[in-house]
C-alpha cells in the first residue's frame, strides 16, 4: 500500500536547519500573547498531517515551533511586534518608577519572564549587559523631567494669581530663533523696544510704521502672486517678531489695521514700484497727519488752558504733555510744574530734565509723595496710552492715583484733570478694571542693578566724602570700628534686598505697566479734532476710522 509511505513526508521539522530561528522566535513572542491563534482549516485540509498539531498551546515545547501554521509572521513583523512590546513595557516600567516616587528603578511586574530579557534583551535581540544603562538612562530622564517640573511649578509660585492670565511667553532677550523673513531694521526695533529704549505709544507706533517702511522698499514680489496677497503675509511675520519682543500698543495696532488696508487696496495690474511708492507715501503721510501734526494741534489748544500762576502736575513723561507745556512757556506764560514720577522707568527724570533745561521752575517727587505734590495743584495734565469707548483713561501705571487725588483731594476744592490724547490712540474695546486687559513686564526690573544716582547725573558730595574717608588710615579704621557686625549685613555694599527675590519663599513681585482711570475722574479730552469729554471718544473714534 501507498499510503504508510506519507508519514515520511510529516517527518519533523526539526530536521530542517532554516526555519529554525524564526520559529524560535515566534515562539518567545507567542509566551507573551494570548494564546495564539490555531491554523486555518484550509491549511489544515491540504495536508492532512497538521490536524495533530492545532491543539498546540502557549506552553508547547520550542520543538514544536516548526509548525508551518506559525509561518504567518514574517521576520519584519516579528520585529517590529517585538518593538512594540518593549516600548510598552518600558512606558509601564517609568510610569510604575514615577508612582513610587523614583523608588523601584528595578524591572516591574511586566518584565517578569527572565528568558526574554536574558537570553536576548527581549524580542529586539539586544544583549543583556545593556540593561543596566537603559535603566540609567531611564533614571536620568525622569530626574530631568521632575527637575523640569519643579522648576515650572516654582516659577509658577512668583506668579501673581490674579494677573495669572497675564502671564504668557516671556520676552524675547535676544534675535536668536527670529525667522529669515525679519528684515533687520525690525530686529533692531524689538530689541529696542524691549529695552525702552524706544518707549511711549506714539514713539512706538512711528518707529514701528518707519521700520517697515524700509521692510517695504526692500520687498520683492515673489512669482507667481501679487504684491497686495503677498506683502501682508510677509508684514505678519515683521509684527509677530515685534509682538513677542513687546506686547502692541493701541496706536500700533491701528496703524498697522490701516497699512494693511491700504496694501489690499492696491489694484494687481499696478507695476510693483508704483505700489511701493504709494504706500512709502501712505506711511509719511500717516505719521504727518495723525502723530506730528496732531500732536503741534493737541499742544496748542491744551496750552491755552494753562494761565499765568498755575500748578500744573503731571505724572511720568508724556511726550505731548512735555510739547504742551513747551509750548506754553514759550508764549510767556509765567507757571510751575510739579512732576510725579514712580518707579521701575522712572519717566519723569527725562522730563524734569528737558524742562529744567528750557527754563521752566520744576518739582520732582516720587508718587509716595502725592499729596504734598497735588496740594497745590491748580491743573493736572496727564499722557494717554489709550482712550476706551467707555471714556476710560488707559495709562502708565499710576495714573488713576493722580486722578484720584486730584479729585478728592483733602481741600475740597476739585482740580481739573485734562488728558491729551490723539485720535490714533481711541480704540473700541472696553475696559472695566485693570485687571482683564493688561501688560506685566518682568519683575526683575524692580530689583535696582546698580546703587541710586542724582537725578542731576552729578557727582554725589556723600559718595566724595565717603571715598576721602577710606583713604585716610583715620578714617579706615573708624569705619571698620563702627561696621555692624556681619550678621546684621549679609548682603554686599549697594546690593538690593529684592536680589535674590526667587529664592525667597511666599514673596512675589508685580511690575504691571498700566491701570485704568475711571472716567469720572476725567473732565476733558483734548485732541486733534477738539476738546471733548470722555463720552465722545466712541462718537470720534468712529469719525476717524470712517475718514
Amino acid at each position: 500500500m501507498a499510503n504508510p509511505v506519507d508519514p515520511a513526508q510529516t517527518s519533523p521539522p526539526s530536521t530542517s536547519p532554516s526555519p529554525a530561528p524564526a520559529t524560535q522566535q515566534s515562539t518567545d513572542m507567542s509566551s507573551q500573547q494570548p494564546p495564539s491563534q490555531p491554523p486555518q482549516p484550509s491549511n489544515g485540509a491540504s495536508k492532512p498531517a497538521k490536524p495533530p498539531k492545532q491543539p498546540k498551546s502557549k506552553d508547547a515545547p520550542p520543538a514544536a515551533g516548526g509548525a508551518p501554521g506559525e509561518e504567518k509572521l514574517s521576520p519584519a513583523e516579528l520585529k517590529k511586534k517585538a518593538k512594540a512590546e518593549k516600548a510598552a513595557r518600558r512606558a509601564k516600567e517609568r510610569a510604575e518608577r514615577e508612582a513610587s516616587g523614583g523608588a523601584g528603578a528595578g524591572p516591574g511586574p511586566n518584565a517578569a519572564p527572565p528568558k526574554k530579557g536574558s537570553t536576548g534583551g527581549g524580542a529586539g535581540g539586544k544583549e543583556a549587559p545593556g540593561q543596566p544603562y537603559k535603566s540609567q538612562r531611564h533614571r536620568r530622564g525622569s530626574a530631568t523631567q521632575a527637575s523640569a517640573t519643579e522648576q515650572k511649578k516654582k516659577q509658577e509660585d512668583k506668579n501673581v494669581a490674579v494677573f495669572g492670565h497675564l502671564y504668557g511667553q516671556p520676552r524675547r532677550t535676544t534675535i536668536a530663533g527670529a525667522g529669515k523673513e525679519v528684515h533687520p531694521a525690525v530686529l533692531a526695533l524689538g530689541l529696542q523696544m524691549r529695552d525702552y529704549v524706544v518707549c511711549g505709544s506714539s514713539a512706538r507706533c512711528v518707529a514701528t510704521l518707519l521700520a517697515f517702511k524700509r521692510v517695504i522698499e526692500a520687498y520683492t514680489t515673489p512669482l507667481g502672486t501679487s504684491l497686495s496677497r503677498h506683502l501682508t503675509t510677509h508684514l505678519s511675520h515683521q509684527i509677530t517678531y515685534l509682538s513677542t519682543c513687546r506686547p502692541l500698543s493701541i496706536s500700533q495696532g491701528n496703524a498697522i489695521r490701516a497699512l494693511k488696508l491700504a496694501i489690499s487696496s492696491i489694484d494687481p495690474s499696478v507695476p510693483e514700484a508704483s505700489a511701493k511708492a504709494t504706500l512709502s507715501d501712505f506711511i509719511d503721510n500717516f505719521i504727518r497727519e495723525k502723530i506730528t501734526v496732531a500732536d503741534q494741534v493737541i499742544a496748542t489748544s491744551a496750552a491755552e488752558k494753562i494761565q499765568d500762576g498755575d500748578v500744573i502736575v503731571t505724572f511720568a513723561g508724556s511726550s505731548i504733555v512735555k510739547q504742551t507745556l513747551l509750548t506754553a512757556y514759550k508764549q510767556g506764560k509765567k507757571f510751575r510744574v510739579s512732576i510725579i514720577d514712580s518707579r521701575p522707568l522712572f519717566e519723569g527724570k527725562n522730563l524734569a530734565r528737558t524742562l529744567a533745561n528750557a527754563g521752566l521752575e520744576v518739582q520732582y517727587s516720587l508718587v509716595n509723595g502725592i499729596s504734598h505734590a497735588i496740594k497745590d495743584a491748580t491743573k493736572v495734565f496727564l499722557g494717554a496710552h489709550a482712550m476706551t469707548s467707555n471714556g476710560r483713561l488707559y495709562s502708565r501705571v499710576g495714573t488713576a492715583l493722580v486722578a484720584m487725588s486730584a479729585k478728592e483731594r483733602a481741600g475740597g476744592v476739585e482740580v481739573p484733570v485734562i488728558v491729551c490724547c490723539e485720535t490714533v490712540k481711541f480704540t473700541d474695546r472696553v475696559a472695566l478694571d485693570s485687571i482683564v486687559v493688561n501688560e506685566i513686564a518682568d519683575a526683575d526690573e524692580l530689583v535696582p542693578s546698580q546703587p541710586l544716582k542724582q537725578v542731576t547725573g552729578l557727582p554725589d558730595p556723600a559718595d566724595e566724602a565717603d571715598t576721602k574717608k577710606g583713604d585716610s588710615k583715620k578714617g579706615g579704621n573708624k569705619a571698620a570700628a563702627n561696621a555692624p557686625p556681619a550678621e546684621s549685613t549679609p548682603l554686599p555694599e549697594g546690593a538690593s534686598p529684592l536680589t535674590n527675590w526667587k529664592e525667597t519663599p511666599n514673596l512675589q513681585l508685580l511690575n504691571i505697566m498700566y491701570d485704568v482711570t475711571p472716567a469720572e475722574y476725567v473732565d476733558m479730552v483734548v485732541t486733534e479734532m477738539g476738546s471733548l469729554p470722555p463720552s465722545a471718544v466712541p462718537i470720534v473714534h468712529r469719525m476717524s476710522t470712517n475718514l
